[in-house]
């Protein structure tokens, strides 16, 4: 039997896009408490099913496809400017496909404005009448109102009209930053995006054998394996030593360690990595939020993943990406690196800044041990010596040093220069994933 907070995110998802939820009328329809009914709205926010904005209240929306991230719904414009909404909220949820700044004649300005795009406009009143006949959204900047019949027409067509205390500038700048936020998160991989999904997972049950264990490693390709209670719940995980010299008719409850580590879908990959590094496991269960297993992730999909992940280019980039893409190696040295301080990379004084500092320690570092082979590192210990300021522009040689490496670890020394003159240095201990 399914949980009241499982309840009421699926009657959520049965809703309507465009429909109006309230915790008191969840409380009341589902009968359950308005605390449940709370955290329950809120999880749905976290998943992208519903949106709350100030004055109109939650709105079911369309969750978003993982290749529409560069689209914006017209509810999560009102959130990134700070907007009120005058008029048309039931098309909140619609999704705007672009947006045209109204800096120009009026039937100028028309020639751009269609369907599903939204007009970044003043006080301008006949624009937002005909933009909406236009079949598009307003957002008036400077803080300014519309009036009321223009209002109405909004809520007849169903297309927010919207204001702002920003400056159109302002506007244009932060609708931007959120599409190219939603870019970097399209390109970070979740354990959903890589885990065998729940009907080709191999699991036991608390109350098979022993033999069961048997069973399932002829079918598998791993030995270790989740178990699960009536409900489907993850109770335990079974491994080989647990059941050596073990009779085949003792119950796996009997002999399972409990408790074990789980995974859930918006996991991210690099943490599930470091999760496997640090505590020497080969499989992780993934499970939801009613701890129901819902697949598997095991080491050789986390591998094959994180390969992926750095033959891929980065849509939006970060600060990691940056770095990376700004470290080259010049001549027939190919475990030393050069690179230039460039604006990005810099703080508030124009030098380079600690934290990119230790992402090139990081990165020239990874790049040498998979230069000799030796895998993939998940740094353990870092300790940094930031000797010299280093300003904007200037070009650096980083020359990464192997000292120490056995089978799980390495140990390496790297030194940063700017004109032959020692700038800083690290010394870095790291776990290594086996490629």
């Amino acid at each position: 039997m399914s949980t009241k907070h499982e309840q009421i995110i699926r009657h959520i998802l049965s809703l309507k896009v465009g429909n109006k939820i309230s915790v008191r009328q969840i409380a009341r329809e589902l009968e359950v408490s308005d605390g449940t009914a709370y955290r329950a709205i809120k999880e749905a926010e976290n998943q992208g099913l519903v949106s709350t904005i100030e004055r109109v209240g939650t709105i079911r929306i369309e969750r978003k496809e993982q290749g529409d991230f560069e689209y914006l719904t017209f509810a999560e414009v009102v959130n990134v400017v700070d907007g009120q909404v005058l008029g048309g909220s039931d098309g909140l949820h619609k999704t705007l496909n672009k947006f045209v700044i109204g800096a120009m004649k009026l039937d100028a300005m028309m020639r751009y404005t269609e369907a599903d795009s939204l007009l970044i406009v003043g006080n301008r009143v006949k624009a937002h009448e005909l933009a909406i006949h236009a079949g598009a959204a307003v957002l008036i900047t400077g803080g300014f109102d519309t009036e009321e019949h223009v209002k109405r027409l909004a809520d007849e067509k169903q297309l927010p009209i919207m204001t702002t205390t920003y400056d159109t500038f302002t506007v244009a700048t932060m609708i931007n930053r959120a599409i190219y936020d939603q870019l970097i998160k399209k390109e970070i991989v979740f354990v959903g995006d890589i885990a065998t999904p729940y009907d080709r997972t191999h699991y036991l049950r608390a109350k098979d054998t022993v033999q069961r264990w048997y069973d399932l490693n002829e079918e598998s390709t791993h030995t270790r394996f989740p178990v699960i209670n009536e409900r489907k719940r993850v109770i335990g995980m079974v491994t080989p030593k647990d059941i050596i010299n073990l009779p085949r008719d003792v119950l796996i409850e009997k002999i399972m360690a409990k408790n074990p580590l789980t995974v859930q879908v918006k996991t991210s990959l690099a943490y599930v990595a470091h999760m496997m590094v640090w505590e020497g496991i080969e499989i992780v269960p993934l499970i939801d939020d009613a701890n129901i297993l819902q697949g598997l992730v095991s080491r050789q999909d986390v591998l094959k993943a994180l390969q992926e992940v750095q033959r891929q280019p980065q849509v939006g980039e970060t600060i990691d990406d940056t770095v990376s893409s700004n470290l080259r190696v010049k001549g027939k040295e190919e475990t030393v690196f050069h690179t230039e301080v460039s604006p990005q990379m810099t703080n508030q004084l124009g030098t380079l800044s600690y934290g990119v500092f230790t992402s090139l320690i990081t990165e020239a570092s990874s790049r040498l041990l998979l230069h000799l082979k030796k895998g993939n590192l998940v740094v353990e210990n870092l300790t940094v010596y930031f000797l010299r300021p280093v300003q904007i522009d200037s070009k650096l040689v980083i020359k990464p040093k192997l000292l120490e490496t056995g089978r799980i670890y390495a140990k390496l020394d790297v030194e940063i220069y700017h004109d032959q003159r020692l700038v800083g240095k690290g010394l870095l201990m790291a776990q290594l994933i086996d490629r």
